[in-house]
C-alpha cells in the first residue's frame, strides 16, 4: 500500500494524456508537440521495421480497394459482376489497381470507366510513393557498431582513465569514423531550480581512419576534466549520464552512418578495465576474441586512483 504524501511535500505532475515518447527506453515523455503526421510519414515508415513497414502498405493497398470496391458496388456497370456483391467489386477493384488485365469483368458503363479513370490514377500515385519507400529503406545504411555495456575507471599510465569498447558487429570497416563523448549532469542553480548541462569529454582519439572490429576509446581524468574530483556517490547525486556519437562512411555502400550509446552512472564500474580481446598465436598471427568484448576485470587501487576494485569482480568465481 503507498503511503500518501507528506503535508507540503511537492505532488507529482499528472502525466496528459497526449504525452508521446521521445525515447527508446521510454523515460522522456513529451507534451505540447506539434502533431505532423503527413509531414512525417516518409520518416516514420524508414524508421519502422520491415515487418511493420510491410503490413502497414499492405493495410493501405487493401483499405484503398475496399473503398474503391464500393463504388463499383453502388454504381454498377462491371460486366458479370454479381449485383451488389462486394466481393466482386473488391476483386474487380484489385485487378484495376494491380494492371492485372479484366477477365470476365470489366467495366461497361460511363460511371464505372470514370471510377477506373481515377483508380487508375491513384494506383500510379500510391505504387510511386510505395516503390520509393521500400527502395530507400533497403538501400539505407543501418549501423551495426556494438558498445560495451559498461564503463571503466580504472588508472592508465598513472592517470585515472575512463573508457570502453565499440565494434563494428558487420566487420567491414567505416572510413574516417569520428566519435564524439559528452557528459550529462544536472546542476542546482544559485538562484533556483535545477540545470541540464552538457559538456563534452576530451578523448585521447576521437577520429579512426578505418574502424573495424573494436575500438577502445579513452578520455583521461585531469585537472579541467568534467570527471575531476568526481566519485561514484557523487556522480549518482548528479545524475550523470555519459553519450557517445559515431559516425563515418560505411565502405561497401559509401553512405554514412551513424550510432549512438547512453551509459548511466549505475553503468560506470570504478576500478576495473575491459580485458583484451587480442592475443598473439604461437605462429604469430593475431586472434580477436569478441566473447570477452564485454568482460570487466578488477584493477589495483593506486595512490592517485584509490577505488578499489568492486566486490563482484574480486570474488572468486
Amino acid at each position: 500500500m503507498s503511503s500518501a504524501p507528506a503535508p507540503g511535500a511537492p505532488q507529482a505532475p499528472a502525466i496528459p494524456a497526449s504525452a508521446t515518447v521521445a525515447s527508446s527506453d521510454g523515460d522522456v515523455l513529451v507534451v505540447g508537440q506539434e502533431t505532423t503526421v503527413l509531414r512525417d510519414l516518409y520518416h516514420a515508415v524508414l524508421r519502422a521495421r520491415w515487418s511493420v513497414a510491410l503490413l502497414g502498405l499492405t493495410a493501405v493497398f487493401l483499405a484503398l480497394n475496399l473503398c474503391f470496391a464500393v463504388l463499383y458496388m453502388e454504381l454498377g456497370g462491371v460486366a458479370h459482376a454479381r449485383p451488389h456483391s462486394l466481393a466482386d467489386a473488391f476483386f474487380f477493384s484489385v485487378q484495376t489497381m494491380g494492371t492485372i488485365g479484366y477477365g470476365a469483368m470489366y467495366p461497361e458503363s460511363a460511371a464505372a470507366n470514370v471510377v477506373v479513370v481515377f483508380e487508375a490514377v491513384t494506383s500510379l500515385v500510391v505504387t510511386a510513393m510505395a516503390t520509393g519507400l521500400v527502395f530507400a529503406k533497403f538501400s539505407r545504411s543501418n549501423a551495426r557498431v556494438a558498445f560495451t555495456s559498461k564503463l571503466v575507471i580504472s588508472p592508465m599510465h598513472g592517470v585515472p582513465t575512463l573508457s570502453f569498447r565499440a565494434g563494428n558487429r558487420r566487420g567491414n570497416l567505416v572510413v574516417e569514423a569520428q566519435l564524439r563523448l559528452a557528459l550529462v549532469r544536472t546542476e542546482q542553480l544559485p538562484e533556483g531550480g535545477t540545470f541540464y548541462r552538457m559538456v563534452d569529454l576530451e578523448l585521447t582519439r576521437d577520429r579512426s581512419p578505418a574502424f573495424s572490429r573494436s575500438w577502445t576509446v579513452m578520455h583521461q581524468i585531469k585537472p579541467g576534466s568534467p570527471l575531476w574530483g568526481m566519485t561514484p556517490a557523487k556522480m549518482r547525486v548528479e545524475e550523470v549520464e555519459i553519450m557517445a556519437s559515431l559516425s563515418g562512411l560505411d565502405e561497401t555502400s559509401m553512405q554514412p552512418l551513424h550510432a549512438r550509446h547512453r551509459w548511466l552512472a549505475a553503468d560506470v564500474v570504478w576500478g576495473a578495465r575491459h580485458v583484451d580481446v587480442l592475443s598473439e598465436l604461437p605462429d604469430g598471427r593475431l586472434l580477436l576474441d569478441l566473447r570477452k568484448f564485454d568482460v570487466v576485470e578488477p584493477t589495483k587501487a593506486t595512490e592517485s586512483f584509490p577505488y578499489p576494485a568492486p566486490p563482484q569482480l574480486t570474488a572468486a568465481p
